[in-house]
Order: C-alpha cells, then sequence, then structure tokens
C-alpha cells in the first residue's frame, strides 16, 4: 500500500501551517515549524509567488495531508460531496470529519490522525459493541465508539487520553475518559471546523 514515509514536518513547512501531524511533538519547543517556518529545500526561504494553479493544488495537498488521504481516495470523497446536496466543498470536508481515524483522534484515543489510524487497523475500537478496523469507515449521529476491554491498558491510549485536556475534545463529541467511550452527540458542521482550509479552492481544481 502506497503511504508517505518521509519526515511529516516537512510536510507543515511545505505548507506553510501546523498540521499537528505527530501528536504531542507539535504542541512543545521542538516542532520544527516553529523553528523553520518556511518552505523546506535549497529555496524554501525564497519562495514567494505562485500561480493561480499552484495555490489550488497546495490547498488541496493541504487537506489531503490533514487527513491522511492519498489522491485517488481524495478524489473519490470530492465526486461523493459532489453528488450529495449542499455545497461541494463542505460536503467533503464533512465526510473527511466523519472518518474513524479522525473520530478516534477527535475524541482523544490517539495523539495523531496516524496514529489512531493504526489503531483502528489493529482492531481497538468497537462503534455501537461491533469491532471495526476500517479507517475510512464513516461515522454516523448517534454512534458510539469504545476501546476493546483488552485495549484499555494500551500506553499509547492511556497516555493520549491523560493529554485530551490540552487539545480538548469538539463539542459535537461526548468523551467519557474513564470508560474510555465516544459518542457523535452530533455531526458537525462547516464553522465547526477551524483549520484554516478554504475548500473552493479544492473545488475549482477539480473541475477544471
Amino acid at each position: 500500500m502506497a503511504r508517505y514515509t518521509g519526515s511529516v514536518c516537512r510536510l507543515c513547512r511545505r505548507e506553510n501551517l501546523k498540521l499537528y501531524l505527530k501528536g504531542d511533538r507539535c504542541y512543545s519547543d521542538k516542532c520544527a515549524f516553529e523553528r523553520r517556518s518556511y518552505p523546506p529545500g535549497q529555496h524554501g526561504k525564497g519562495r514567494s509567488k505562485y500561480s493561480d494553479y499552484a495555490i489550488q493544488l497546495r490547498e488541496k495537498q493541504k487537506v489531503k495531508r490533514i487527513y491522511g488521504v492519498l489522491e485517488k481516495q481524495f478524489r473519490l470523497y470530492f465526486e461523493k460531496a459532489d453528488r450529495m446536496k449542499g455545497i461541494t466543498g463542505d460536503n467533503l470536508l464533512l465526510l473527511l470529519e466523519r472518518r474513524m481515524d479522525n473520530m478516534v483522534f477527535r475524541l482523544g484515543f490517539a495523539s495523531s490522525r496516524s496514529e489512531a489510524r493504526q489503531l483502528v487497523r489493529h482492531g481497538h475500537f468497537l462503534v455501537n459493541g461491533r469491532r471495526v478496523n476500517i479507517p475510512s469507515y464513516l461515522i454516523s449521529q448517534e454512534e458510539t465508539i469504545e476501546v476493546r476491554e483488552k485495549s484499555k491498558k494500551i500506553p499509547r491510549i492511556v497516555e493520549s487520553l491523560e493529554a485530551v485536556a490540552r487539545r480538548g475534545v469538539p463539542h459535537w463529541l461526548e468523551l467519557d475518559d474513564k470508560k474510555m467511550t465516544g459518542k457523535v452527540v452530533l455531526l458537525p458542521s462547516r464553522e465547526d471546523l477551524t483549520m484554516p482550509i478554504k475548500e473552493q479552492l479544492i473545488v475549482e481544481l477539480y473541475s477544471k
């Protein structure tokens, strides 16, 4: 399976935005973006002008990297969002937010989306009492996500829950850190997503 194996800190620098791809390290003074907030490479500091196409491409790459989705899958999400009622850009972001790995991260069971994806793949979570090991599974309103009984002592999950106060849990989710369960109280709206994303640029890119 294709996946990025390089330094994820370079991705934050490339997009000129802290994407929080390394969990706790992103909140510390060791964060590479805080020390070198310019694009990587020999000419990183000298890049200033971008074409309209480059700006649209960078926006698409940014969203792909935030949610850890590859190009083919991202395109399928866009096509699905385009078929749905409403604004295509908003639909795209809300579909990505509903991913199982993203919900696990949002609830604080993992310190990053990549860690959440690995934990989901290894079958450490139940959705409404049923084991789900597909990171792209779309969570619906009122569904409950819980850590399997055998997985409740995994250090990575325990440590992430202990640090959840720093990151916070979105208001559309409800977390019981003692029982290690979370519930989707309601699905998020576009206004609830605070990352600086210009989804209209992605729509324009794919509409060419």
